[in-house]
This record gives structure tokens, sequence and C-alpha cells, in this order.
């Protein structure tokens, strides 16, 4: 009798033993669509189930150590694949994490004034801190290296610069162009391109206040920054603006935007700090001159896109042509999870565009507002979008997947 007690202590420590060794995770998709997207758990309950361990790490099924982060709001992220209607299981341990590849990051690029930038696998963005451009400016990628330091260290090239101005000077302009087009981020040097312009409007995907006219209550150039996650899955940045009056209230606008590797599009949260009467707002795309009706707009699923061609007025007379073929058709949209946005296009020309396509809600005073913003480019061969057709029937399936994220029970 003993002898079996003892034996069924020891198994009863052992199983205490392996459960508290190891967690499993249950990524659950609702979709009838297979998935692989960023999951995330509360990271102090898995340490908790874990005797508060300091150091984790997140395997696959078959016991692989997989990519993971800490994010700063106590999350554990990492990817994770689930088929049509199905179920993966992941496990977390105890352990040091390996040192992963970086997949998304950003920084602010003093080497143009105060141009934030932050980019993944698939998308790179900025935002300026000067001047008219408020809104998002994008960079097409066709390649999956993260490339903003090497363009900006190629566009701000001094010595490259000061040769093309010599040639300038000197009345060999042709040449010195061509100088110029060898370093230049608005020409494609086999990764991608700078070719889409903002200037006072959204850009690609930024959020506005509405006057009573409905006009937009354009936001000014962010004032202070805050990163917040520096991947390697994850990047989060908030943005502070300057206050500004709003319909006689002082009101200060905070927005969080955080980029995960792997995807086209950016989570941003929005904040208007001392407002107490409750607000229009929008988000939305600028709808440039030059593709004045290639939109699309559903309230009912909640997104907008758009095919802009990019601008070639940077480019010199003599290659203006040939360059802008390169440019190709930049895909932009937007998804918003919550029920009742109003999709609109408002035409109000600027002088570079017609106007710009928006979903219209209300805000609430000492909420928070989310929606996601994101880009494509038909260079890019490993994401097929060649037509706004295919963009639009991404950005519907897009859609249902922020409505409907992957699901994550934690034993």
């Amino acid at each position: 009798m003993k002898k079996t007690f003892i034996i069924l202590w020891m198994l009863l420590a052992a199983s205490v033993m392996n459960a508290a060794g190891r967690v499993t995770l249950t990524v659950s998709n609702p979709l009838r669509h297979a998935r692989v997207e960023m999951v995330e758990v509360d990271a102090d309950l898995v340490k908790k189930k874990l005797d508060m361990a300091e150091s984790i790490i997140v395997t696959d099924a078959d016991g692989k150590e997989i990519p993971s982060q800490l994010t700063w709001d106590g999350k554990l992220i990492f990817r994770a694949g689930v088929g049509e209607k199905g179920k993966s299981v992941y496990y977390v341990e105890r352990g040091t994490p390996q040192k992963y590849e970086v997949k998304a990051k950003g920084r602010l690029f003093t080497e143009r004034q105060d141009e934030f930038g932050w980019e993944n696998d698939r998308v790179a963005y900025r935002v300026y801190g000067h001047g008219g451009a408020v809104g998002y400016d994008l960079f097409n990628k066709s390649t999956s290296e993260l490339m903003l330091d090497e363009w900006y260290a190629s566009e701000q090239n001094q010595e490259m610069r000061s040769v093309s101005k010599q040639l300038h000077d000197r009345g060999y302009h042709d040449l010195a162009d061509q100088v110029y087009n060898a370093f230049c981020y608005h020409i494609d040097h086999g990764k991608g391109m700078d070719c889409y312009t903002v200037g006072p409007t959204l850009g690609g995907g930024a959020n506005a206040l509405l006057n009573d006219d409905g006009s937009l209550f354009m936001p000014q150039c962010y004032k202070t920054f805050e990163i917040l996650d520096k991947g390697p899955l994850r990047f989060t940045v908030r943005f502070t603006y300057p206050e500004q009056e709003f319909k006689g209230e002082k009101v200060t606008e905070v927005r969080t935007i955080s980029l995960d590797a792997g995807s086209h599009f950016n989570r941003a949260v929005v904040q208007y700090q001392g407002m107490k009467t409750p607000a229009k707002m929008a988000a939305g795309t600028v709808v440039h001159k030059g593709n004045p009706t290639a939109y699309v707009l559903s309230s009912e699923s909640g997104y907008v896109g758009y095919e802009d061609l990019g601008d070639a007025s940077v480019y010199n007379a003599k290659y203006k042509e040939e360059l802008a073929k390169q440019m190709g058709k930049i895909y932009v949209g937007l998804l918003f999870p919550q029920k009742g946005v109003q999709t609109i296009y408002q035409q109000r020309e600027n002088g570079i565009a017609t106007g710009h396509i928006l979903a219209i809600t209300t805000y609430r005073p000492s909420t928070s507002y989310t929606y996601y913003f994101g880009s494509g480019w038909d260079k890019n061969p490993s994401t097929g979008f060649a037509d706004l057709t295919a963009w639009e029937a991404f950005l519907s399936k897009e859609a249902g997947a922020v409505s409907s994220p992957l699901k994550v029970s934690v034993k």
C-alpha cells in the first residue's frame, strides 16, 4: 500500500512539474480560409503558469523554437499559422530566446531634419515633423529586406550630391542628372522606391477631425515621439501632436502606431486628449489627379482602397516619361473593425489632389479609436496585387481578419 502511494505521488509530482514547465497555446481560426498572422497573449498570465519565469520562448507543435517578442503593453506575440476553421497548437517554455532576425523597426532620421520612418518586411512609412506634409508618406518595396537606412544613406550621400552640383554648375546638366539618378531613392534600383506624394493631405492613411461643414480639420506635424516597441516582430511608436483649438476646446492628439512583421497594415490607435464633446472624425487616403476615380468604398465590410499612380514631377523632363513607368501602381487601403463607419469620396481640390476617400465615424471623449492603414505595390512579385480588383479582394479579406482575429486559449 505504501509503495502504491509513493508511485502515485511520484506520478502526480511529475505531472505538476510537466505542467509548470510548459504552457499550451491553442490558436483557433473562425474564418473559412487559412491564415498566418501575429497573435498575442497576456505575458503575465503565461509567466504565472510557468512559476513567474523571467525568460520564455515559444515553440511550435514539433518543439521547434519560433520568433517571439514581449511588447511594451504586456503581450507575448508570435506569428501563428492556422487552417480554415482550424486550430494550431504552440507552447511556451522557460528558456533564453535566440537572437531573432529583425523584421520591423524604425527611428528618427536626422539626416532629413526630423522625419520619422518605420518599416517591416512588406511596407515602409514616414511622417514629417516640419513643413506642410502632415499625412503618412510611404515607400514601395519589392524586397523583404529592411531598406530605410540604405535609402536614406543613399539619398543623403553628400559626396555624390556635390559631384552632381558641380556638373550642373559647369553646364553638364544631363550628366549631372544621371549622377543624381544613380543614388536617388525616387528611382527604383531593384528593391523599391519613393514615388508617393503627400503634401497638405492625409496621405496614405492618416486621420483628422471634421469641421461642421464636413471639411477636414487637418492635424499639424508631430511634436514629440516615443518608441515603445523596437522589434524584432513589432515596432510601435507614439506620436503626440501640438495642442490645437477645435470648436472651442483645446485638444491634444495622440497616435500610437504598430507595425507587425509580415503585415501590409499598421494599427493606429487615436486619442484626442482634452476633448469633452463627441465629434466626427475621419481616416482616409488622398486621391490624386492622375487617377481620380480608381477607388473602392465599403461601409458594410469596413474598408476603403485606392490605386495611386505615383508622382513623376521630381524627374527631369528628359527622363520623366521613362522613369514614370517604373512607379507602377501603388495600392493604399484602410480597414475599420468597428461597425457603422460611413465611407465617402470627398471632393476638395488642393493643387495635387482632387480630394480624399474617407471613413467617417464619431469619436467619443476619453476613448480611443482603432483602425488600420496599409499599402501594396504591383512591382512586388511576392504579393500579387496586379490591379484594383485584386487589391479590393485583399482588403475585403483583411477587413474580415481584423474583425474576427485569431483566438488564443492558454492552458
